[in-house]
């Protein structure tokens, strides 16, 4: 296999199955590319050069998908399982080629038809095909994303490919397990879901299944695990041995110890971009506890330091990097409460570097907003959600400074054990695929980091959404005035009203307000949960009002009724401005899905989010005293602060997947295990 080849290139040109077996090892995986700047050029340039002769190709394979049905015995009789049995075996010998995978495909097709009463449509099934064919398919918000992925999934298993499948959330892992079941096993297939809490053994039984659903959290932390354990680390001959050494006589898949998971042969990933760009800034970092009463204590004497220390005086902050950083006056304080003082306080680039984490913990990171205290325990809020991060902790003290602040038990300290980024992780695969509906914008960082290649799935039907603009108001009082407003107006009319905001406060501030007036409404933070789901889902009947945390619920379809459609389908209105385009359009893609009515418009606050984090405050008093009292600013104005400020802003998160990135290979070069890893 080519050393340099990358994720996005299908193995050996198609003819080689990403499979465990003897020619791939037991525990395959891709060597990781090189990843130097000419490589990742090339990766994007190509991405941007148009598919010759694309859509007659799907065209194409959507009819032979069709005319394999045709020639289908009928469902549930010896007939049909003999021809599944036959399809099998020749999409497992032929690999993922068109002419295999039609009747494949064609069988997931009826299953959906007679197990969930869903005919699967054209578009459906070229979102599956582009998929399996390694590249991301941009598919239209509301446009049945869940069922492609069944139909690319159970093609994939039916070749005997281990597949993984990767959604937005837990919850949405276990609901799309559950439900679509059934579908699996009349083609013979088994699914199984990964749970948070499962014993290793219990995860070792899921990823015997053919398709294994989870969020990607889970799936990397599992390979972190089995790389720490010592399995695992690469497809050549000495990491095969290592395999097949850690369960001795074992035959495939009747292992009771050992790796974990059966290397990575094919991923398909939901919400790709989400996943693959939104939260590629953040490492994977499998931790160990470690409970130090030592560094709890050093802890809580830097947060009553740091609360005596005074803000541009002492010590300075940036939002934008979340970090503080003492002055010399600072430094000089910092030098006369430390004196005397033990362990970490005699050494003054680590106690500098405590009160500084200290500082930020104290005024850079928000309660309802950066996480939560539910149950005596900080829990942290997703950015890139709004959902609550299970099990996720913040590094380098962070999180007991935090703990301690809010009054909580402290947790023990956390250790590192070992880390891996996104960037480096998915690249792994031996088959990569996703789909999501806002890909564009970033296809040329998607090509350069992974290898992969946006394809447009065309829509179903012609899209009735309407954009009603951006307005920015100088101040909250007048933000929420227009923002209830709009509310009233709407509902006035019969239609549902989805508002998405920021933050779980902004949520709460903006409910008082509906409260204060009568005006009923449901919120929903940052807990995703059935119940949060059953909400969305019944947010599309006529005057219903409905709250959300950036894109909680995301994942489940908003229905709408009868009146609601007459009166104009779903009105969004964004209260966020997020640091990407896709965000606002993934918002916007709740109302108007598969040819209903429906509209948006953002409504956003001068002194609040990106804006008030963002801009100079001489341009912000500047723009203030332009506007008049409680009106927005100028149209051409408020474009022109929100683009700007946009566009700085994804400059600086690229810049930080990239360091990241860099960050990591370092790492990986200086651990023990990077020589046989790489």
């Amino acid at each position: 296999m080519n050393p340099r080849a990358h994720a996005g290139s299908p193995p050996l040109d198609g003819l080689l199955l990403p499979v465990p077996g003897a020619l791939q090892g037991r525990y395959p995986q891709r060597p990781l590319a090189s990843g130097d700047a000419v490589d990742r050029m090339l990766r994007r340039m190509t991405a941007a050069l148009p598919e010759a002769f694309g859509r007659r190709r799907r065209a194409r394979f959507v009819a032979a998908v069709r005319h394999a049905r045709t020639q289908a015995p009928p469902f549930g009789c010896a007939a049909f399982d003999t021809w599944i049995r036959t399809v099998r075996a020749g999409v497992g010998r032929d690999g993922l080629t068109d002419d295999a995978l039609a009747p494949a495909m064609a069988a997931a097709t009826i299953a959906c038809h007679h197990v969930l009463g869903l005919d699967p449509f054209d578009t459906q099934i070229i979102t599956a095909r582009v998929m399996l064919d390694a590249r991301l398919a941009e598919m239209a918000t509301g446009e049945g994303k869940t069922v492609a992925a069944l139909l690319a999934a159970a093609s994939a298993a039916m070749a005997g490919i281990p597949v993984h499948l990767m959604t937005a959330n837990d919850y949405l892992a276990a609901r799309d397990a559950a439900e679509l079941a059934p579908v699996y096993a009349a083609l013979g297939l088994r699914v199984a879901c990964l749970d948070t809490d499962a014993s290793p053994q219990a995860r070792r039984d899921a990823y015997r299944a053919d398709v294994t659903y989870g969020t990607a959290r889970e799936f990397i932390f599992d390979y972190l695990r089995d790389r720490l354990a010592g399995v695992g680390v690469g497809s050549g001959l000495r990491g095969r041995l290592r395999v097949h050494a850690a369960v001795p006589g074992a035959a495939p898949g009747a292992a009771t110890s050992g790796p974990v998971m059966r290397g990575l042969c094919l991923a398909l990933i939901d919400e790709a971009d989400s996943v693959l760009i939104d939260e590629a800034r953040t490492p994977f970092v499998l931790a160990r506890a470690e409970h130090d009463p030592g560094q709890i204590e050093a802890c809580r004497r830097a947060l009553k330091i740091a609360g005596r220390l005074t803000r541009d005086f002492d010590f300075t902050t940036q939002s934008a990097t979340r970090s503080a950083e003492l002055t010399d006056l600072g430094r000089q304080r910092a030098d006369l409460e430390a004196a005397g003082l033990p362990g970490i306080w005699r050494h003054r680039r680590q106690r500098e570097a405590l009160l500084e984490t200290a500082l930020s913990a104290l005024h850079l990171y928000r309660r309802d907003v950066d996480y939560v205290v539910r149950a005596g325990k900080v829990e942290i809020v997703d950015v890139n959600t709004g959902r609550i991060a299970d099990g996720r902790v913040w590094s380098h003290g962070l999180h007991t400074l935090i703990e301690l602040k809010e009054g909580c038990a402290p947790s023990p300290g956390q250790r590192t054990a070992a880390q891996l980024s996104f960037q480096r992780f998915f690249p792994r695969y031996l088959r990569l695929g996703g789909m999501s509906g806002t890909l564009t914008e970033a296809a040329g960082e998607l090509a350069s980091t992974y290898g992969l290649r946006v394809e447009r799935v065309p829509l179903r039907r012609a899209s009735r959404r309407v954009d009603l603009g951006t307005r920015v108001y100088t101040d909250p009082r007048s933000r929420w005035r227009a923002v209830i407003a709009s509310i009233r107006a709407q509902t006035g009319r019969g239609r549902p009203v989805l508002v998405g905001t920021d933050s779980i406060a902004d949520s709460m501030a903006l409910s008082r307000r509906l409260h204060r007036l009568r005006v009923a409404h449901q919120v929903l933070t940052a807990h995703q949960s059935a119940e949060e789901a059953q909400a969305v889902a019944g947010a599309g009947r006529a005057g219903t009002v409905t709250i959300a945390t950036n894109m909680a619920g995301r994942g489940t379809d908003i229905k709408l009724d009868d009146t609601a459609r007459a009166a104009g389908g779903l009105h969004v209105i964004c209260c966020q401005q997020n640091a990407s385009g896709r965000i606002d359009r993934q918002l916007w893609g709740r109302a108007a899905r598969q040819g209903d009515p429906g509209s948006h418009e953002t409504l956003l606050c001068l002194s609040q989010g990106l804006l008030g984090s963002r801009l100079p405050p001489q341009l912000r008093l500047w723009v203030s005293r332009m506007a008049a009292p409680r009106a927005p600013l100028p149209d051409a104005l408020a474009r022109m602060l929100v683009a700007g400020v946009r566009s700085t802003e994804e400059a600086r998160h690229r810049a930080q997947r990239m360091a990241m990135m860099r960050a990591d290979a370092q790492l990986a070069d200086s651990l023990s295990f990077s020589t046989e890893f790489e």
